[in-house]
């Protein structure tokens, strides 16, 4: 049939059109083709229960059962008085090629009833041939889809009246059967495949979640590293602008080449506000306050400990300033794994641990395992997320996991290039310069 002529049938023939198209496709096409059984999976809900020497031979279950019934059907033809051993073995055939090629089965099935029919006493639908069509009926529609299942019930149907001379009474106790059978198989796939929608389309929305997730923590930490990039910028613009004024009657060269450090700093800082228009929400708010440090984490830790956690403060190394990004991580790592602390461990206590090493900062938050009657609450699922993007932003290293005592650790370390850790002051120098370990109890006392 051409394109035209289907667009101008009616919805009827239409309709018969693609009924025949579905027959062809489901009974006619590939009669022969190879489709082996698959063994079930040893990840299925009850076979991944089982120890692994039953669960290799559980797999194999259903070939097992379809080989069985053709040793019944085989043993139902035997029952015959005449040509038991062919009554027993030919429709016994069919359903053993089940295994391998269902649709054929079908077909073969059809003429080992006639088969039957021809050679046994009792007509058409003998006690072997009417066991072996139910069974290939079953099997061949659980190996393909409904619509397969219905269209071979019905062939049935008019191929049982078209031998008894349009008698349905003969047909009706296998058709009867059969289409009990085959609605229970149709009503187990469609609900295996309403699952198997299910789960992909949970699988779909987890992924879509933990990207949107992943999008959120990075939008975050470029808004809030905008306030430390621009303040370098800004800076930067200043100081090209002052700087020809420090030097007395300075050559035009090197006040050309500060104006062009200021442009270019001016422009620079121009591009990251415009970058940060494109990431900010609508009802974003850029912060009044500058963004917090490490200097900050002593007042986080009070905040805390209000909240009821105990908490404890551990430093070791020499103290020292490092640059505002890394700063603004450590702080936010530390924040974050608090608040994990407080939502899945309540009544547990933490311990955070900085490590001033020569090559960056070791960062440790461990908790222990929740007590009292509280129950822990679900997060977002964006902490881990979060502390994973900041990380990876300095191409520093991070653990996060269960310890043996049913706690939880964060431990993350942070490189720093001595080329880029800020000098000092004095003040620090004289008063953090000399301590190897600081420790601050649970009440902030050192």
């Amino acid at each position: 049939m051409t394109e035209t002529q289907t667009k101008t049938s009616s919805p009827e023939f239409r309709a018969a059109a693609g009924a025949l198209d579905g027959l062809r496709e489901d009974l006619f096409r590939h009669v022969f083709a190879y489709r082996p059984l698959p063994p079930l999976s040893p990840e299925g809900r009850f076979v991944r229960r089982l120890p692994d020497g039953l669960k290799r031979a559980v797999v194999w279950a259903p070939h097992a059962l379809v080989l069985f019934a053709a040793f019944l059907v085989m043993m139902a033809g035997f029952s015959e008085w005449e040509y038991r051993f062919l009554m027993g073995v030919v429709p016994a055939i069919p359903v053993a090629m089940t295994l391998i090629r269902p649709v054929a089965a079908f077909w073969a099935s059809m003429v080992a009833t006639v088969f039957c029919g021809v050679l046994g006493s009792d007509g058409l639908w003998g006690p072997s041939a009417f066991m072996a069509q139910v069974v290939v009926l079953v099997v061949v529609a659980a190996r393909t889809r409904p619509r397969t299942a219905a269209w071979m019930w019905l062939l049935t149907l008019f191929f049982g009246m078209l031998l008894e001379g349009g008698d349905p009474s003969i047909t009706a106790p296998v058709v009867t059967l059969s289409a009990f059978a085959l609605l229970v198989v149709a009503v187990v796939q469609i609900r295996r495949d309403a699952e198997r929608e299910v789960t992909v389309q949970r699988t779909v929305t987890a992924v879509e979640r933990d990207r949107r997730t992943l999008l959120e923590e990075r939008t975050t930490i470029a808004r809030e590293l905008h306030d430390v990039v621009a303040h370098h910028m800004s800076v930067v613009a200043i100081q090209a602008e002052a700087a020809p004024y420090r030097v007395e009657n300075p050559p035009p060269e090197l006040e050309q080449a500060f104006v062009t450090i200021r442009e270019n700093a001016v422009a620079a800082l121009t591009e990251l506000r415009r970058v940060l228009g494109v990431v900010r929400a609508e009802d974003y708010e850029a912060p009044d306050a500058p963004q917090p440090t490490l200097a900050a984490l002593d007042g986080l830790l009070d905040n805390v400990r209000e909240t009821g956690l105990e908490t404890e403060k551990v430093i070791t190394g020499a103290v020292r300033e490092l640059p505002q990004g890394v700063e603004l991580s450590a702080y936010r790592i530390v924040q974050e794994a608090l608040s994990n602390s407080l939502r899945h461990a309540p009544g547990a206590s933490a311990r955070v641990e900085l490590g001033y090493v020569l090559g960056g900062l070791g960062l440790r938050v461990v908790n222990g395992p929740p007590r009292g009657l509280v129950k822990p609450s679900p997060g977002a699922g964006h902490g881990i997320t979060g502390m994973r993007e900041r990380v990876a932003m300095l191409n520093g290293e991070m653990t996060a996991g269960t310890t043996d005592d049913g706690g939880y650790e964060v431990a993350v370390f942070l490189p720093v290039p001595l080329s880029e850790q800020p000098e000092r002051p004095e003040s620090r120098d004289t008063a953090e310069g000399n301590a190897d370990t600081v420790v601050i109890d649970r009440d902030g006392r050192a």
